[in-house]
């Protein structure tokens, strides 16, 4: 039996269902991308999928609407892949085992990916149902929205003829998004020297518990982030004893906030002193996960640091693993019988100092909409390379120049530290329209189905829609989606009841 057998409207989880389990992670969606493919020959679609992995395709109006002006549909097909900590599974080779639990799809122990199948679904589904009646349709597939918006930076949509679009990419019902901030992923490389210490006492430090969520929707939350937080504790351990540091990692996305973060340290010495450092070292983490538990009670109630004692083999076992054990770094260390790499006094500096100063979370809020983050960024990827440490940031903005000036911050930073500033991924924001045919009549169709107004309003994560504004002259777009809750964790879950209303609102719309 289907996980999601008996569900309303069947088609539109049917094909969520059958997404799901299909591997979809930013960069590994050539997969999901000729199963859509194989959908439009299958259905008689003209079709288009470039180098990419991008799908377009063009739908038929319904019989006597042909004459009509195209509407747009627009989605991504990748999704934020996070696994909940201990748990087994591969989400570049195993799809996701949905179940349902009340009004809510989860998927176990792994983010559901509703961000954003739940798209995909709606189109899939429109497109196999004769019954439906719509004008010709254009739907925009994309990859790698996640990691910077890249499938829809490097789209073609010249065989378009639309030029008003609906983007079902939000998560709150009765929310029409009509602007977005602008982003850029940064990424800084900061240079180490590593040395190799004989008599090491190893040791682990691992920050957990932490409730994570989306870089864009959830950074006025304060919670907390784990690669800083991982950063004041390796500060505070400076402060306070002397040890040596093998390896510090954490995050997988840089648009999600971190929710783990470790670190290999060592005490050096014969014991008794190194149980020494060990028990100052216990001491001080004890001390300041009790601080941390005081400052997040409200964001993250969860939240602790721990630290405890390995041997050689269990650090080597775990810099092979990659993920959720020692190291997500990968920094080639050998079991030659040399021991292990360590870093060099004054690159153990530059990295403490670079996580414990370099800015994170909200830097500055809207002077013209109350309420809403102007500038911000995440560290949502650290990783301690062979020769270098990793920082993967995404940063956000309404106002071009202030991204522009965070990106200087860190530029600055790094160069101090004798490292580099590399930015990829650039997207423009989203500019409120002032005059929309199509917000005005969603806006009007909401109040009728419903009985009330929605909300319109600009939001702080990016969209694809300023992007492909810039490829479709006028275009004319409104974001929407049905409730999806803790998007970019392993909490992540579907309102059922949402899915179906959202979708017959769409279906409404296409009505005319």
């Amino acid at each position: 039996m289907r996980a999601l057998e008996g569900l309303q409207p069947e088609r539109v989880f049917h094909y969520f269902e059958e997404i799901s389990r299909i591997p979809r992670g930013s960069y590994h969606e050539k997969a999901i991308s000729d199963y859509l493919v194989e959908y439009a020959k299958e259905h008689g679609i003209i079709y288009y999928q470039d180098k990419l992995y991008n799908v377009v395709m063009q739908v038929p109006a319904s019989e006597g609407r042909e004459d009509e002006e195209p509407v747009i549909l627009q989605g991504h097909m990748d999704m934020v892949c996070e696994v909940r900590p201990g748990a087994d599974k591969d989400m570049e080779k195993e799809g996701l085992e949905l179940y349902v639990e009340g009004d809510h799809i989860h998927a176990k122990d792994t983010t559901l990916g509703g961000d954003d199948g739940i798209a995909v679904a709606y189109m899939l589904a429109i497109a196999d149902d004769e019954s439906i009646s719509h004008p010709p349709l254009e739907f925009i597939i994309t990859v790698s929205e996640e990691v910077g918006m890249e499938g829809a930076n490097g789209i073609d949509l010249s065989m378009l003829k639309g030029h008003k679009m609906i983007n079902i990419d939000s998560e709150d019902e009765g929310v029409f998004t009509t602007s977005c901030a602008g982003g850029v992923s940064a990424h800084v490389r900061i240079p180490v020297e590593r040395t190799r210490a004989a008599s090491v006492s190893w040791h682990k430090i691992s920050v957990n518990g932490l409730a994570g969520g989306h870089s864009g929707t959830e950074i006025d939350k304060g919670r907390a982030n784990a690669n800083k937080i991982l950063g004041r504790v390796l500060y505070e351990l400076l402060t306070e004893v002397n040890f040596c540091l093998s390896d510090v990692c954490g995050g997988k996305k840089d648009n999600a906030i971190p929710i783990q973060a470790e670190a290999v340290i060592g005490f050096v010495g014969e014991k008794p002193g190194a149980d020494e450092c060990a028990k100052k070292a216990e001491a001080v983490i004890n001390k300041l996960n009790s601080v941390l538990k005081n400052e997040y009670n409200r964001s993250d109630g969860n939240i602790d640091v721990s630290i405890k004692a390995v041997d050689e083999q269990e650090v080597l076992a775990g810099k092979r693993m990659n993920y959720n054990s020692f190291s997500c770094s990968e920094n080639e260390q050998s079991d030659s019988g040399d021991g292990i790499k360590i870093l060099a006094e004054e690159s153990k500096i530059r990295v403490i100092t670079y996580l414990m100063n370099v800015p994170d979370g909200i830097i500055g809020m809207s002077m013209s909409v109350p309420g809403l983050v102007e500038t911000s960024l995440n560290l949502g990827i650290l990783e301690l390379k062979e020769d270098h440490l990793f920082v993967q940031h995404a940063v956000r903005s309404s106002v071009t120049t202030r991204k522009e000036h965070v990106t200087d911050q860190l530029k600055s930073l790094a160069a101090i530290l004798g490292g580099e500033l590399e930015c990829r991924g650039s997207y423009p924001a989203w500019e409120y329209k002032e005059d929309s045919e199509v917000r005005e009549r969603m806006i009007s169709l909401y109040e009728k189905m419903y009985g009330k107004a929605p909300v319109v309003e600009g939001i702080h994560a990016g969209l694809e829609c300023g992007l492909l504004a810039a490829k479709i002259p006028d275009l004319d777009c409104v974001s929407m989606g049905p409730d999806i809750m803790d998007i970019h964790t392993y909490n992540e879950r579907l309102s059922i009841s949402s899915a179906k209303r959202v979708y017959e609102f769409l279906l409404e719309f296409l009505k005319g």
